[in-house]
């Protein structure tokens, strides 16, 4: 049975940040994650997992800039400064929530400029490295140009490759569903050939980034597709709900903890 966690930094916006954790786990998830923890204390953010029962499945390594535009430093050739500094810091929220599994940001980057190439694959190396002795896997998430432009890392076959090239056992592919689609469509058979590799996965509806069935792909296929090939990790509700977040959890109810 597929198991889903919350996307707090999009779902149940209803509610103030720390007070969605409440919300998820009334909902019936089992799991949240996040885009960045980073505006409150580690320990605020851990009190709240610990008060409601959760797992804490991913968030993301600082951006940089996030409000600025800036969508990450890892292909910035003269960012790895802060690349590192954001390692520690990741490794600090991740040591109070428990969380392993942290995602890197590639950044606004020409995926076929040498330099960004270089930068990218020293600074993951580098991260893979910091975070191995925690027990961390580090995620590598293709995103599609329509809603992130200008994204280094825009390319499945191009993850992939990397992830198999570094050969470190603890990076692995954060498969989106809802990036898949629109980068490549074909989700079912690069699922089967990327499983392998994967180490996160999230979903939302195309186009629309909504509730999951309610635009072209065959959302229930594609969970039981999952199970069929064994992943046992979360699958992590990425999308922008369509209205308020408890009336869209229709599609929830037939995975809904007990």
């Amino acid at each position: 049975m597929p198991r889903f966690a919350a996307n707090l930094s999009l779902m149940f916006n209803e509610v103030p940040f720390l007070d969605r954790f409440e919300a998820a786990a009334r909902a019936g998830f089992e799991a949240v994650e996040f885009l960045f923890p980073y505006e409150h204390p580690p320990e605020a953010v851990a009190e709240r997992l610990r008060a409601n029962g959760l797992v804490q499945a991913l968030f993301n390594m600082p951006p940089g800039d996030f409000a600025g535009g800036e969508r990450g430093l890892a292909a910035l050739p003269e960012r790895f400064e802060e690349v590192k500094a954001g390692v520690d810091t990741a490794l600090r929220y991740a040591e109070a929530t428990g969380v392993r599994r942290l995602h890197l940001m590639a950044g606004l980057a020409d995926p076929a400029d040498p330099r960004a190439r270089d930068a990218y694959r020293e600074a993951v190396a580098y991260a893979a490295g910091r975070i191995a002795p925690s027990g961390i896997d580090l995620l590598l998430e293709p995103i599609n140009g329509r809603n992130m432009p200008g994204y280094f890392l825009n390319d499945f076959g191009a993850a992939a490759g990397l992830i198999r090239d570094l050969g470190l056992p603890n990076v692995k592919l954060q498969f989106d569903l809802y990036h898949c689609q629109i980068l490549h469509g074909d989700v079912t058979m690069r699922l089967r050939a990327l499983m392998p590799l994967v180490g996160h996965v999230q979903t939302a509806s195309v186009p629309g980034r909504h509730e999951p069935g309610t635009g072209e792909m065959d959302d229930a296929f594609l969970f039981a597709e999952l199970d069929r090939l064994g992943y046992d990790g979360f699958i992590g509700c990425e999308y922008i709900p369509a209205g308020a977040t408890e009336a869209g959890l229709a599609w929830f109810a037939p995975y809904r903890k007990a």
